[in-house]
């Protein structure tokens, strides 16, 4: 759940944190007071797009940090994938720094990227916005509710459905893509039956031009080597009082007085070390220029060689690996070509039988989708009974597409009456701005067992509504509230009343400067907002007991919650 949010220097608020609670959070307060600005910070800490014009006047930078607490799984998961060690009490710190022109995430610390944030952010929270209940409009909307309501019967058949989809469309274009004219055919063969034959004439060995490349550095350098090579030899062993003369006389003289002072032992035993890695470092140096004692056919043969290697690396692939496997492709494509009517035809072969496959998947998918549309009409149609849709008829139409796709050939439409006599209509040419809210509620609510977010946010899901229906909308958030974390903005005191926790945001001017703060209220505080939010400019008695007896009201729907 989200245990606190802290914001700063964002629009009208210089300094300002909350703490949340389990279940319903109600935020009300004066209209310009900044209530949305509240989940604008907090949609800005989950990634949200932001402008430098979000910054509070004066200001260079801003700051928003949200704490969760959660041990769920999957949100344990995204972490891990993030190479993010969660902490042991599951508490999740997500911070992001505000500045003109960039912004910075950090999660438990760790820097990460606004697409890393965003895709955690799936995982902890719901966001409905004002104007979210408008994607009830889109028909793709209620395809997706739908197969989210039904995952256990509809997830395993779906992902079968994607994956035979994507191998028929492969299928497919492998077919257009080789689909030729004999001609066509001919010389593409031409050319591979000659690349072939270039690259397995050369003969060519894993790592011969790596070799050929060293032996040809030492050949074309074989001059300026054997004069070094040979002047050190001179120096080391040939010349007049060359060092290994030197060194041999150096012993001798050593030895001749060795036996009057024991401590000459250890020279003795230095300076003879010395004389014999000098004797194997003159035989070394003997082998290497012998080495160097080659024909000028040798250099040449190294020379052509490796020409011939880096024009077929030009050609094929800049490594022998490379050569040897564009000329495997060839040869098996060639192998193809050599009978290329069954090679078409079995490309025909596959994609018929992918076809068939994917069109089968997707009658079972039709299927299962068919009888989960009877549960999900059924339960949806006593939600919004509930949320005073008195004489609804819901039903959720399944039609075929012309052609399937990755989730299916279905088309799915919410189809709704909410007047007597009249017969079914597509959702969104019936419902009005104020409905589409109360119905999104109604989905939020039956989703509530399969939706595993632990926290849901409604800004201003009231639009729209007043009097009974508001009564109704109350105790559904308040029924959401048991299962969920919910925040919910609201300028309805029917729905305030209905609090676990209630909080104001307040407007305040002071140096001239304006200043938004959020801060919990409780007892007669929070009955004297629900008195301002009934319309009262006084506190009345009256009106404070019209708050109270709706508290109470609220209090006792609570207690009826299983």
């Amino acid at each position: 759940m989200l245990q606190s949010i802290h914001v700063k220097n964002l629009a009208l608020i210089e300094e300002t944190e909350s703490y949340f609670t389990e279940g319903l959070n109600i935020i009300t307060g004066e209209t310009g007071a900044g209530k949305s600005l509240l989940i604008g910070s907090v949609n800005l800490a989950l990634g949200g797009k932001f402008d430098a014009s979000m910054l509070r006047q004066g200001s260079d930078s801003g700051y928003v940090e949200l704490v969760f607490v959660s041990k769920d799984k999957k949100v344990l998961d995204k972490l891990r994938e993030m190479e993010i060690e969660p902490e042991d009490d599951g508490q999740i710190i997500l911070t992001r720094k505000l500045m003109q022109g960039k912004s910075s995430c950090r999660i438990n610390g760790e820097t990460v990227t606004v697409k890393q944030v965003q895709s955690l952010a799936e995982e902890l929270i719901d966001i409905h916005g004002q104007h979210e209940h408008q994607s009830l409009l889109k028909k793709s909307k209620h395809l997706e509710i739908l197969d989210a309501y039904g995952e256990k019967e509809i997830k395993v058949l779906l992902e079968k459905t994607s994956r035979c989809f994507s191998d028929y469309k492969k299928a497919l274009a492998e077919l257009k893509e080789n689909e030729k004219d004999s001609s066509e055919v001919e010389r593409e063969k031409s050319l591979l039956e000659f690349e072939v034959n270039e690259i397995e004439s050369a003969c060519l060995k894993e790592d011969e031009d790596v070799l050929l490349e060293e032996k040809y550095s030492r050949m074309s350098n074989a001059r300026k080597i054997v004069e070094a090579l040979g002047e050190a030899y001179s120096a080391t062993s040939e010349s007049e009082g060359n060092a290994s003369q030197l060194v041999g006389q150096a012993l001798r003289n050593i030895v001749s007085v060795s036996n009057y002072d024991k401590r000459l032992e250890a020279l003795v035993g230095q300076i003879s070390d010395i004389e014999s890695l000098l004797n194997d470092f003159n035989r070394d140096l003997s082998g290497f220029l012998a080495d160097y004692d080659f024909e000028e056919g040798e250099f040449e043969s190294v020379t052509e060689r490796l020409d011939l290697i880096n024009d077929l690396k030009r050609k094929y692939g800049d490594s022998i690996s490379k050569i040897l496997d564009y000329a495997g492709d060839a040869s098996e494509r060639l192998g193809k070509l050599s009978d290329y009517e069954g090679y078409i035809k079995s490309l025909r072969e596959r994609s018929d039988k992918l076809y068939g496959e994917l069109t089968g998947l997707c009658g079972q998918l039709t299927k299962a989708r068919k009888k989960v549309a009877e549960r999900l009409s059924k339960e949806l149609k006593e939600s919004l009974i509930g949320l005073n849709f008195l004489t609804v008829e819901f039903e959720i139409s399944i039609k075929p597409l012309d052609e399937p796709s990755a989730k299916g050939a279905d088309e799915v439409e919410f189809m709704i009456s909410t007047n007597p006599g009249e017969g079914l209509k597509p959702l969104g040419s019936v419902a009005s701005g104020g409905e589409l809210s109360r119905i999104m509620l109604g989905i939020k609510t039956v989703m509530a067992e399969q939706d595993s977010t632990d926290t849901l946010i409604f800004d201003e899901i009231d639009a729209g509504i007043s009097g009974r229906t508001a009564w109704k909308v109350s105790e559904k958030l308040g029924l959401l509230g048991r299962r969920h974390q919910v925040l919910c903005i609201t300028h309805l005191p029917q729905i305030a009343a209905m609090a676990d926790s209630h909080f104001v945001i307040e407007k305040s001017t002071e140096n001239k400067a304006t200043h938004t703060s959020v801060r919990c209220i409780e007892d007669e505080e929070s009955v004297r907002e629900l008195a301002r939010l009934l319309g009262s400019d006084e506190e009345s008695k009256a009106a404070l007991e019209n708050a109270r007896d709706m508290k109470e009201q609220a209090a006792n729907v609570k207690r009826g919650y299983k």
